[in-house]
């Protein structure tokens, strides 16, 4: 029996995997060569669409399904098909509108499983565009036909986000969603019960891995319940204080090869899983 056999490790791209510049380093990228040729399992979840995401599966190889959409989706990159995947009821739409109405300056991006939609935009949208290099594909949220995965919202002012947030919690409809600030400067619609731990226990079952053998990594709100869910929960030394308190231990930041030494020290059994 090879060393890592029937472990899994799930970590968050942006500000985990990927260093600041979205690069992956040299050193992360061994570590994960060696840990699955050593048995492991290895593959991200991630607030990204697989649209946004090829490049780094390309890159990383994942030797398992990997967590999209903020764990609303698993998709299957060898397959090109999603394995599981929830999606919005129509009354979203509902909040997009309040949204909208309310918060003049806030972008506003509906993601379907196939597609991206940028339906108003903001310097925080236009940048996120010009990030994920995506083309821009216009159409009013209400003329969106396909089943939605999630509604992004996008805006710089700290104050803006909490006064929405508030507005969508407060909306008649909110027990029937999720919502997530999965950075700084984007808020998120989710199908009602979606997490991150969502698409962890999904992969689980998938793949047959006993959830007490995984461990999951990431730096953000977005990232607080597969990190309590995982058999160990490790945050970046660069994470948000909410998600160092829900980890089990804090390693180093992404910009010091963040998984390359979570492999490292359960190589060496400073972490047993």
């Amino acid at each position: 029996m090879k060393k890592f056999e029937g472990t899994l490790i799930c970590s968050d791209l942006d500000g985990t995997l990927l260093r600041n510049d979205k690069s992956i380093s040299k050193e992360n990228m061994d570590a994960i060569s060696y840990y699955k040729s050593e048995g492991g399992l290895f593959t991200f979840i991630t607030g990204r669409m697989p649209l946004i995401s090829e490049d780094i599966y390309k890159t990383v190889e994942p030797n398992a399904p990997f967590g999209c959409i903020n764990g609303g989706g698993i998709y299957d990159h060898l397959k090109k098909e999603y394995v599981w995947m929830a999606t919005l009821p129509s009354e979203a739409l509902e909040l997009v509108e309040l949204a909208d109405k309310e918060f003049p300056t806030i972008g506003i991006q509906v993601n379907t499983a196939d597609n991206i939609y940028f339906n108003k935009d903001n310097p925080a949208l236009v940048r996120f565009r010009a990030i994920t290099g995506l083309p821009n594909s216009y159409c009013h949220y209400r003329d969106v036909t396909e089943p939605i995965a999630k509604v992004i919202f996008a805006e710089d002012e700290d104050e803006v986000i909490v006064g929405l947030a508030e507005a969508l919690n407060r909306h008649p409809l909110a027990e029937r969603f999720a919502f997530i600030r999965s950075q700084f400067d984007l808020y998120e619609i989710l199908p009602k019960g979606i997490t991150k731990a969502t698409a962890l226990e999904k992969l689980t079952e998938h793949l047959g891995v006993d959830i007490k053998r995984t461990v999951a990594v990431g730096d953000y709100n977005n990232d607080i319940a597969m990190l309590k869910l995982a058999g160990v929960g490790i945050a970046t030394g660069n994470a948000c204080d909410a998600a160092k308190a829900a980890a089990d231990r804090v390693t180093v930041s992404n910009e010091e090869h963040a998984i390359a030494r979570i492999i490292e020290d359960l190589d060496r059994g400073i972490i047993r899983i």
